[in-house]
C-alpha cells in the first residue's frame, strides 16, 4: 500500500531581501536564498495577498461561469467567480460569498472547501482556496455595479461534464476553473462523495484568518 504524501512547511535561510516593485495589490520580491550545498541563489517572485474562487453548482449539475478578458494572455477566458483577499486576515468564506454576489448576483446556502492550491509556486506566493457552493438562489437587492473588464462579462451555467471535457481538450485554460471542475468531478466519483469535502471554515495555513 502506498504511503500517504503531504506537503510540509519548510523555510530556507534568506541572507538578503528587496522589493524592487510594489503595486496596489501585488509586488515583486528578490530573495538571496541559501541552498542545501551552501551556495546562495537569487530568487525573484511575485508577492500576492491570496485569492478565493467559487464552483457554484446548481440543482441541474451546472456550474456558474463567466467570460472575462484577460490582458496578459490576450484572451477572453471562461472562469468561475473569483477575487482577491483584499484585507489581511480576511475570512476566505466571506470573501468568496462577496465575489459570488458581486460577479453573479447569486447567493448559496451550502458551502464547503473544494481544494487549496498554489497557482505558480515557482514564481509567486499566491494561494487560492476554491469553494464549492450549492443551493443557489438570486441575491437580494440591486446588482453590484461593475466596471473595467468586468463590465463586459458574460454569464452562463454549463454542465460540469462539459467543463471537464473542455479542460481536457485544451479549450478551457483558467486555472481555477480547470482545477475546480476536475476536483469536483473527482469528489463526486469518490467513495465519500461531496460529504467528504472539508467544512467551509477549515483553517488555511497559507492564509490564516480569524472567525
Amino acid at each position: 500500500m502506498a504511503s500517504r504524501i503531504t506537503d510540509v512547511p519548510e523555510e530556507w535561510e534568506v541572507t538578503a531581501t528587496a522589493t524592487p516593485f510594489q503595486g496596489n495589490k501585488t509586488g515583486v520580491r528578490t530573495d538571496d536564498v541559501v541552498m542545501p550545498d551552501g551556495t546562495v541563489a537569487r530568487r525573484d517572485y511575485q508577492t500576492h495577498p491570496g485569492s478565493v474562487a467559487v464552483v457554484a453548482l446548481d440543482d441541474q449539475d451546472r456550474v456558474l461561469v463567466l467570460s472575462q478578458y484577460r490582458h496578459p494572455v490576450r484572451e477572453k477566458l471562461w472562469e468561475i467567480p473569483a477575487g482577491l483577499l483584499d484585507v489581511p486576515g480576511e475570512n476566505p468564506l466571506h470573501a468568496a460569498q462577496r465575489e459570488l454576489y458581486e460577479e453573479a448576483h447569486v447567493k448559496a446556502e451550502d458551502w464547503r472547501v473544494l481544494v487549496d492550491v498554489y497557482t505558480t509556486p515557482g514564481g509567486s506566493d499566491e494561494a487560492v482556496r476554491i469553494f464549492l457552493a450549492q443551493e443557489l438562489s438570486e441575491a437580494d437587492g440591486e446588482r453590484f455595479a461593475v466596471s473595467e473588464e468586468e463590465a463586459d462579462m458574460e454569464l452562463a451555467r454549463v454542465p460540469l461534464a462539459e467543463l471537464v471535457r473542455g479542460a481536457l481538450a485544451g479549450e478551457l485554460h483558467n486555472n481555477c476553473l480547470v482545477v475546480g471542475a476536475l476536483s469536483l468531478s473527482a469528489a463526486l466519483a469518490g467513495s465519500g462523495g461531496l460529504g467528504a469535502l472539508r467544512p467551509a471554515g477549515t483553517p488555511w495555513p497559507a492564509r490564516p484568518f480569524e472567525g
